[in-house]
């Protein structure tokens, strides 16, 4: 399954903006840019936590804010921003990234302090020497 979104105005949730969304089964990809193109792309598995925001203006038109958390260096905190079908595609995400961990095999840990646990990033903890 893929989904494809554009970001919209929040003024009637018309897509005149120039940033597009593509969520496919194994990455997510952010295209942005009208002179100066830039391309983000973030694997599913990467991804810890998803999060729906939806103000009271996205809601009056249809739009919400799917905030991916993950793993990635270049963006830690993936915006989608003011899409349709957030909550679907919210869904999906979650969904989806759950899958491909189990299919790569991946464990994602965290220490009582909430921050990573040095193995989860691939490296080694100093106690396991």
């Amino acid at each position: 399954m893929q989904y494809m979104e554009k970001k919209r105005l929040l003024f009637f949730g018309l897509p005149w903006t120039f940033t597009k969304y593509t969520v496919t089964d194994e990455f997510i990809t952010v295209n942005s840019g009208l002179l100066r193109q830039e391309e983000n792309d973030c694997y599913l598995y990467k991804i810890i936590d998803v999060r729906l925001e939806t103000s009271l203006a996205e809601r009056i038109f249809g739009l919400g804010t799917v905030h991916c958390f993950s793993g990635d260096v270049t963006d830690p905190d993936l915006k989608l921003q003011h899409i349709r079908h957030a909550k679907e595609i919210k869904n999906y995400i979650l969904k989806q990234s759950e899958e491909e961990r189990l299919k790569r095999k991946t464990l994602n840990t965290q220490s009582l302090d909430g921050s990573a646990d040095m193995d989860a990033m691939g490296q080694i903890d100093s106690c396991d020497l």
